[in-house]
């Protein structure tokens, strides 16, 4: 059936999708497997599960990427830091997990990222010198990854000159050149999330946001429609929570150590033309980083800090001031202009959901930062499969171990996972990215679906827009996003599909022209997202 967003296929999201799924879900027929949590590594599993051949249903209680998996770094990296603390198995994992997205699964939203360390004052020759040979050590990691050279290039050095034309911004007194080297980064790691749930629904999963888990066992769940209130069960014959740093909150004897990576945003002028990347090395840290990462829409994000988090898991964590303060004082250690509090356009956090294996009583807790980033599947007495730790570059490989425990545990008709060659939706091969009629921008957003997107701003001017004048986003990819990637109203828009809400003003400013062709785009189905679909379960019962 087509749609004024294009033609539906079967990887499409959209709001009358998700009323049927759910009223087919909501007490009906036992499903092989239920996921609790969309973000990468429950849209993963859900992917994994329906790859095999297993009937899947996915809920979440807010929307895709919703949690931790918008708020990262937005890199794909090797594992260089496990590897210089002798995590050799993290490190390994990452590089391998990296190559697979790089080159076979993703590669039009994971590319290659220069990044340099300028060779300030501040860095001594000997701290250079272990800098340069952690570099050449990443570049054997890629070697025994089997990532090929010219997906990323070897680590080099660079004289002064040409690390100024890379970091214009950058202090010139003392510079001494610096040392430049390659990682993945993603165009975004929400549209990550995006192709991964896109990709599982293309293989008959459903998948079905604003669906709260009230409460897990081992054959099913408890669920809540988050927009009629109602509720109901959804069994099935597995359970896998991957609901991240809240996993903790539906079952017992799982401990999450939460840990906050804070970032800044910052507009285009604030650092000038960037070229590269940024590694800044922070005082007293032989192993961190202040990372500069510019973005294709012309803002630059500063991350991160590593800060443990204790009390309750809010839903959307601050940024605070002290984690602003910190990052402003490493990046303008290196800046020839600094850069001040008023420059900060934006700012957000994320909570990393690190196991907890200290112990209750093993004395002081160790920082958050040196705990490990190894993941953890976790079998309750009941059944229900957890899968926590690790990080967004290993997601599929934490997805492919929660539901082999969950096929061997509950005895599923299932064989190996397929997902390490399984192209995301709009991935091909970097040639045939290349020839594809469409802007770049779009091209590295959408891949193979760009040239659809670009059709409607070319069918309809108005929809070929900006937004937001001088921001790239047009009123087709926000048409795009509500009829075939789950959009359910102008947050899912601002938030995850787009990022313009990383910007208070820039949300404030398009909210108006977001909110009209909302409520445009739903008009015809809308009614499908607010109807009673299914009968309720008694909430007494």
């Amino acid at each position: 059936m087509n749609s004024p967003g294009g033609p539906a296929s079967p990887s499409s999201l959209s709001a009358g999708r998700r009323a049927r799924e759910l009223a087919d879900s909501v007490g009906g027929p036992v499903v092989d497997v239920l996921v609790v949590g969309l973000g990468a590594t429950g849209a993963g599993a859900a992917l994994d599960a329906a790859a095999r051949g297993l009937d899947v249903v996915a809920v979440d209680a807010h929307d895709l990427a919703f949690g931790t998996s918008r708020f990262s770094s937005k890199l794909i990296h090797g594992g260089l830091r496990y590897l210089a603390s002798g995590r050799l198995d993290v490190a390994h994992e990452s590089a391998v997990e990296r190559g697979v997205l790089m080159e076979r699964t993703a590669p039009h939203l994971v590319r290659a990222q220069p990044f340099v360390l300028p060779l300030t004052p501040l860095v001594s020759r000997g701290r250079a010198a272990l800098a340069r040979a952690g570099l050449r050590a990443g570049d054997t990691l890629r070697l025994a990854a089997r990532t090929a050279r010219a997906t990323l290039p070897p680590p080099r050095r660079t004289g002064a000159v040409e690390t100024l034309h890379l970091a214009p911004a950058l202090r010139r007194d003392g510079l001494r050149g610096g040392l430049l080297s390659w990682d993945g980064r993603l165009t975004d790691d929400a549209r990550l999330v995006t192709a991964l749930a896109r990709t599982a629904a293309g293989r008959g999963a459903r998948i079905l946001t604003r669906v709260r888990a009230l409460e897990l066992t081992s054959t099913g769940a408890r669920v809540r429609d988050e927009l009629t209130g109602e509720e109901g069960g959804i069994r099935a014959r597995a359970v896998i929570n991957a609901s991240g740093v809240w996993a903790g909150g539906l079952v017992d004897g799982v401990r999450i150590r939460p840990s906050r990576g804070t970032h800044l945003v910052l507009r285009p002028e604030s650092l000038g033309p960037l070229t590269a990347g940024l590694h800044i090395p922070i005082p007293g840290e032989s192993n961190r980083f202040v990372l500069v990462l510019p973005q294709d829409d012309g803002r630059v994000y500063v991350g991160l800090t590593d800060e443990p988090v204790d009390g309750d898991v809010p839903d959307v964590p601050r940024a605070p001031e002290t984690d602003i303060g910190f990052l402003l004082d490493v990046l303008c250690s290196v800046l020839h202009t600094p850069v001040r509090r008023a420059d900060v356009a934006g700012a957000f956090a994320g909570l990393r959901p690190l196991l907890d294996t200290t112990g209750a009583h093993s004395g002081t807790a160790p920082r958050t930062a040196d705990l490990s980033r190894r993941h953890a599947v976790l079998t309750s007495s009941e059944g229900v499969v957890t899968v926590v730790g690790g990080k967004l570059t290993t997601y599929r490989r934490m997805a492919e171990d929660a539901v082999d425990t969950a096929v061997r545990v509950r005895g599923l008709p299932a064989g190996p996972s397929p997902t390490a060659s399984l192209p995301l939706v709009g991935a091909a091969p970097p040639h045939v990215l290349a020839e594809l009629p469409a802007p770049r921008r779009l091209v590295r957003r959408y891949g193979t679906e760009a040239p659809a997107v670009h059709a409607l701003g070319a069918r309809d001017p108005r929809l070929g827009e900006p937004v937001l004048p001088g921001y790239p986003v047009t009123g087709a990819e926000l048409l795009w996003a509500l009829r075939h990637e789950g959009a359910l109203d102008d947050e899912d828009v601002l938030d995850r599909r787009t990022r313009i809400g990383l910007v208070p003003a820039d949300r404030a400013a398009a909210l108006d022209a977001v909110r009209g062709l909302v409520d445009g785009a739903l008009s015809q189905d809308g009614r499908a997202v607010r109807q009673r679909p299914w009968t309720p379960t008694s909430r007494s019962e």
